[in-house]
């Protein structure tokens, strides 16, 4: 497969005011060192591969986003306790448990722009690793002692099994259409940031219309996040990304992009696309002509539109909240998620 010839254009442009993550980093900051002390203990074992492989993951960095969620939503639910500290590490656990697992099934070789843990220490290390993560998560949702939070967190844990199984089924299915596809992300990433918030009013011992509303928001931003992951997939720079652009072409993964431009394509251009995508069938070029496919059917921006649809809606979710610096973080991240594409 031949480097990338051209990026498509993404809508909006980068400003000097664009949004970021720094008011949920500095509004949880205290909680967050404490998550991560947390988080590097319970990666310990006398097994030493373990905290070797987890040493590499936690130098990979990332935005832990999700624990973040949990923290901000037990700070905007005026929560004081530290049982949100726990939960963020075990959101923490869930989600780098997924990675490694995905990574394993996709066959990915960069994982936030570094060799991917598979790629370095084997499959069979990153399953278990990642069999061990999940169980440390759990270990800390029977600490917790809520059934409530154990309820939601465990019904997290296998959506996001059942969302990979779906992924996998609508692989290379062309027949996809834009509903399936997002019953797949929503269980596959958005679950776990609904639960990621929804905990954080548990904990706080909130009304029922709070913790929705959090759960709502949770969604949409997960929702938001993933569309903006696909659209990166195919627009963005390799050193933006994180991983090798296209992945998901070369794997024949159907996401919106690939759906929307299917859709509108022409009785030749639907001949690429199952060749492509169905049959694997790939010759140099091939990614720059769906590249191309895919800016002239505003496959991109239409993707983008979608993402903020639901960002709109993770907005809306916290009206029920006052003003003040956690849901003003809140929405900015939702944003920043957003404008990742821009």
């Amino acid at each position: 497969m031949s480097a990338v010839a051209h990026t498509p254009a993404l809508p909006g442009s980068s400003s000097a005011s664009a949004p970021s993550l720094q008011p949920l980093l500095a509004l949880v900051q205290e909680d967050m060192a404490a998550v991560n002390r947390l988080i590097v203990e319970r990666m310990h074992s006398p097994v030493a591969l373990i905290p070797q492989l987890a040493a590499h993951l936690i130098a990979a960095g990332g935005k832990r986003l999700r624990p973040l969620l949990t923290l901000a939503a037990a700070r905007l639910c005026g929560y004081d306790g530290d049982r949100h500290v726990s939960l963020a590490a075990c959101v923490e656990f869930i989600h780098t448990a997924t990675l490694l697992h995905d990574d394993v099934v996709d066959e990915s070789l960069l994982r936030r722009g570094q060799e991917s843990a598979n790629a370095l220490f084997g499959n069979k290390a990153s399953v278990l690793v990642g069999d061990f993560l999940f169980s440390r998560a759990f270990e800390l949702m029977v600490a917790d002692g809520s059934l409530k939070v154990l309820a939601i967190l465990s019904r997290a844990s296998a959506v996001i099994a059942e969302g990979e199984v779906a992924q996998l089924q609508i692989q290379n299915d062309l027949s996809t259409d834009e509903a399936a596809y997002l019953e797949v992300i929503r269980g596959k990433t958005a679950v776990l940031f609904e639960a990621a918030a929804q905990v954080g009013a548990v904990v706080a011992g909130r009304p029922e219309a709070e913790e929705h509303a959090l759960a709502r928001y949770g969604m949409a931003l997960g929702t938001a996040f993933q569309l903006v992951d696909d659209a990166l997939d195919y627009a963005a720079s390799q050193e933006a990304l994180g991983k090798t652009v296209g992945d998901d072409f070369r794997e024949g993964k159907v996401t919106l992009p690939i759906i929307l431009a299917y859709a509108r394509g022409s009785d030749s251009e639907r001949v690429f696309w199952r060749r492509c995508i169905e049959d694997l069938d790939q010759h140099d070029g091939d990614l720059a002509e769906a590249q191309q496919l895919l800016e002239r059917h505003g496959a991109i921006a239409d993707t983008i539109a979608a993402a903020e649809r639901h960002r709109d809606d993770a907005v809306a979710a916290l009206h029920v909240f006052a003003d003040g610096a956690a849901k003003a973080a809140l929405i900015e991240a939702v944003s920043f998620a957003v404008h990742r594409a821009h």
